[in-house]
């Protein structure tokens, strides 16, 4: 199943007497590139978390946010009596070097990072709690990639459609196309000479086929085409198959454009050439 990479997610948990918030953020990006923003109490998951989102989420720039709430109504505080000593002390070292002391309060010593000591759960549960919370985050931003990935697989098959219209038109444009040409070379010839030499005529004619025969081009397009198609019933990341094929679309429509001997064939290149771009847009956007 194609799979977007744009998708929110969140959830909530009751972990060791914490009320832990959970929320899972991707976009778009060429790899797998994994944010996570923890608060220090519990930042001993980071390991473990990297792990079960890179298991899940293949591509994508993902942010990952953990916050907490104590619950119950008491609260208390803890501090570190060496960490305060060791501040006061040095508080101490720099006010001999001042004119005037600073006085400070306690509260402004408690925010000092390292101060404040946090009650110790049991890291084992909080893991476990924690891994539990993170699962489901992860089931709801697949669940959201998946339904965007399903819409952006039904635009590109819609476009795939299209494609194949205009490369039937120009396919039974070609003898139209060298029909035009004969005519056109014929006139020339006998506007230049009274007597034409028509076996010329037909060498000349038969090198102005080759330049403009874009039967290959057509064959590799609908190729490329069918290629789409199939990838898209895969169940596996896919957005890199699909936007090198985005590249060699419109290298052969490129190449149709540039072959082009009458306003329609240049018509359905320019056509062409529209759809792929909205295709690859759309790609971008793939896991």
């Amino acid at each position: 199943m194609i799979r977007s990479m744009t998708a929110f997610a969140g959830a909530e948990a009751e972990i060791a007497n914490l009320l832990i918030n959970c929320e899972l953020r991707s976009v778009n990006h060429r790899y797998c590139d994994i944010s996570l923003k923890l608060p220090e109490r519990l930042r001993f998951a980071e390991s473990d978390m990297r792990v079960a989102i890179s298991n899940r989420l293949k591509r994508g720039k993902i942010e990952c946010t953990l916050n907490y709430k104590k619950q119950g109504t008491e609260q208390s505080y803890a501090f570190n009596n060496e960490a305060v000593k060791g501040l006061l002390t040095a508080t101490a070292a720099i006010e001999q070097h001042m004119e005037r002391p600073q006085a400070f309060s306690a509260l402004e010593v408690l925010a000092f990072p390292g101060i404040q000591q946090e009650a110790e759960s049991d890291r084992e549960s909080l893991q476990r709690g924690i891994n539990d919370l993170l699962d489901r985050a992860l089931s709801d931003v697949l669940a959201a990639r998946e339904r965007e990935g399903e819409q952006l697989g039904l635009l590109i098959e819609d476009r795939c459609g299209k494609m194949r219209l205009l490369v039937e038109q120009a396919q039974a444009r070609m003898p139209e196309v060298l029909r035009l040409l004969r005519e056109k070379l014929t006139e020339r010839i006998a506007e230049l000479v009274a007597e034409p030499d028509f076996d010329r005529l037909e060498q000349e004619l038969v090198m102005q086929a080759q330049k403009l025969d874009v039967a290959e081009e057509l064959d590799r397009l609908n190729t490329h085409i069918d290629e789409v198609s199939r990838i898209l019933t895969q169940d596996e990341p896919v957005g890199r198959r699909l936007d090198f094929l985005m590249q060699e679309m419109n290298r052969e429509a490129n190449t149709l454009g540039s072959k082009s001997a009458d306003k329609e064939m240049t018509a359905i290149a320019i056509d062409l050439k529209v759809l792929i771009e909205q295709m690859r847009e759309q790609v971008q956007n793939i896991e």
